[in-house]
């Protein structure tokens, strides 16, 4: 196999995103430079596909749990006085976990599909059972910050790292392995990838820039980056001038994989990232935007490997080596 992983602006981040910080190197806007290694991935497809299901109900900001404010967003933008307990937001975050939850586990389940469920450590702390069964069904478990939260706003890397390790203390007693992947709302911060490489977390997907995984060699050890998408993503179904009926987002899915297959018949290995939410997709108006999604994906077979986020991580460290 010929990879071109290891050559700098091809495969390989130097300064991880940031303008200026980590190695000082600013902003990376070569990428592969278009000149992608030879990659396969372990079912032979050369697209892989990411089903992700956040898993953040509770973890949410909220009067309520003694947050200084209640989240805004919602199925309609919260008009309560900002500072005042938000009993209607607080159940339109609860519908994910007593109804959206299950709606979206059968349907994996019976489909015989994993999922990457991105959990918010003080909902799972508050709803361990979730996170149970979502393991025991073989989906995998990462750490989506103790609150759902942007990582950004932490000031000083101590308060970051002990929010780290409640997360990660809170997934473990659900029952699960040690997470390894990482993912928070908005952006990390300075400090997230040297206290993710200090736990032996093996990727982090907080960005945005590339249709295929890379290398971040700007830390202590190397770390693979498996980019996220927010366009193929349920919450576009909360923002202006996104997905307005279930069918909208079945029909987006449908145009990128119509790209991505058209690119991987021509050898291009990718990654296609589907995003879903429990309080959104899981609701019955907006679920054929997940069950006809998997539906299309199941029609697929062997053209495309679907797998949660830690295997293709793996899968992309084997195949090419950090510095290759």
């Amino acid at each position: 196999m010929t990879s071109t992983a290891g050559r700098p602006g091809r495969g390989t981040a130097t300064g991880a995103g940031f303008p200026s910080g980590r190695g000082g190197n600013g902003r990376d806007l070569t990428g592969y430079g278009g000149q992608w290694p030879d990659l396969r991935w372990p079912n032979g497809a050369r697209l892989a596909v990411s089903l992700n299901v956040n898993l953040e109900e509770g973890a949410e900001w909220q009067v309520g749990d003694g947050d200084p404010a209640s989240e805004r967003m919602g199925e309609v933008i919260s008009v309560v006085e900002p500072g005042t307990r938000d009993p209607g937001q607080e159940q339109i975050f609860a519908y994910g976990t007593r109804a959206g939850f299950w709606r979206m586990l059968e349907a994996l389940e019976t489909r015989g599909m994993q999922a990457t469920y991105l959990c918010c450590g003080r909902a799972v702390a508050r709803s361990p059972a979730l996170l149970t069964a979502a393991l025991a069904r073989g989906h995998e478990g990462a750490v989506h910050g103790w609150l759902w939260r942007p990582h950004a706003d932490y000031r000083d890397r101590a308060a970051e790292a002990a929010d780290l390790d409640r997360c990660l203390a809170a997934m473990m007693a659900a029952g699960g392995e040690r997470p390894v992947g990482f993912f928070c709302r908005g952006a990390e911060s300075p400090w997230t990838r040297g206290l993710l490489i200090e736990r032996g977390f093996l990727y982090t997907s907080n960005a945005f820039d590339d249709d295929l995984p890379y290398w971040d060699l700007s830390g202590n050890r190397p770390l693979v980056v498996v980019p996220y998408a927010l366009d193929s993503n349920d919450m576009k179904f909360f923002h202006p001038n996104g997905f307005v009926r279930a069918g909208d987002m079945v029909d987006y899915v449908d145009d990128a994989l119509e790209v991505l297959l058209a690119e991987a018949a021509r050898g291009r290995p990718r990654i296609l990232n589907i995003g879903y939410h429990l309080r959104i997709v899981g609701r019955p108006g907006r679920f054929a935007a997940f069950s006809r999604v998997l539906d299309r994906l199941a029609g697929l077979g062997d053209r495309v490997w679907i797998a949660p986020r830690a295997a293709i991580a793996q899968a992309f460290a084997t195949a090419v080596p950090a510095g290759s």
